[in-house]
C-alpha cells in the first residue's frame, strides 16, 4: 500500500517521536542568531508572522546581505529577508510586506518620525546617573561601612 499524500490514511501512530523540543540556540548562540531571536516582524499579515516565526524556531531563517529590490517602487530598499515591498511601500499602500496582498497586519509599521518620537521618550524616561548622583552613592555606601565597625577596641589586647 503506498503512503503517497492523500492516497490513504495512516493506521499506526508515529513510530519515531521527538523527547525534547528543538532548540535554536542550544550550543550558545552567535551574535547573528541572537539577532534573528530578537526581531519583530512587522508589517506582515498573520499568516506570513506565522511562518516568519517558524524559521526562526527551527533555523531556517536567514538574513539578507544585501538590500533587494522591492516590487512596488523598483529601489533597492528591501531591508528585511523574504519581503517583497520596502516599508514605505507597504505602509502608504496598507500592504503586506511579505506576501502583497491586503490583509489585516498584526503589528503595524511604524513611520520614522513615530519611532524617533518613542525613542525620543525612552530615554528621557530611563534618564541615565550623573557624576553626582554616582558619588553620592559611594558616599552612602561609606557610611554603611563605618557604621558596622566597632571603633572602640583596637584588637591589640
Amino acid at each position: 500500500m503506498s503512503s503517497q499524500k492523500g492516497n490513504a490514511s495512516r493506521t499506526r501512530p508515529q513510530k519515531h517521536q521527538n523527547m525534547t523540543a528543538f532548540k535554536n540556540n542550544k550550543y550558545g548562540a552567535n551574535a547573528q542568531q541572537k539577532k534573528v531571536n530578537e526581531k519583530v516582524h512587522d508589517g506582515v499579515c498573520q499568516h506570513c508572522k506565522d511562518v516568519l516565526e517558524w524559521k526562526v524556531k527551527y533555523n531556517k531563517y536567514k538574513p539578507l546581505t544585501q538590500p533587494r529590490k522591492c516590487v512596488k517602487c523598483m529601489q533597492k530598499s528591501v531591508k528585511d529577508a523574504y519581503h517583497v515591498m520596502c516599508k514605505p511601500c507597504a505602509l502608504k499602500l496598507e500592504l503586506c510586506a511579505k506576501c502583497g496582498k491586503k490583509e489585516d497586519i498584526v503589528v503595524p509599521l511604524t513611520t520614522p518620525d513615530e519611532e524617533t518620537a518613542t525613542t525620543d521618550q525612552a530615554s528621557k524616561q530611563g534618564r541615565t546617573k550623573t557624576k553626582e548622583d554616582e558619588d553620592a552613592e559611594d558616599f552612602d555606601d561609606f557610611d554603611e561601612l563605618n557604621s558596622d565597625c566597632d571603633l572602640s577596641d583596637d584588637g591589640l589586647g
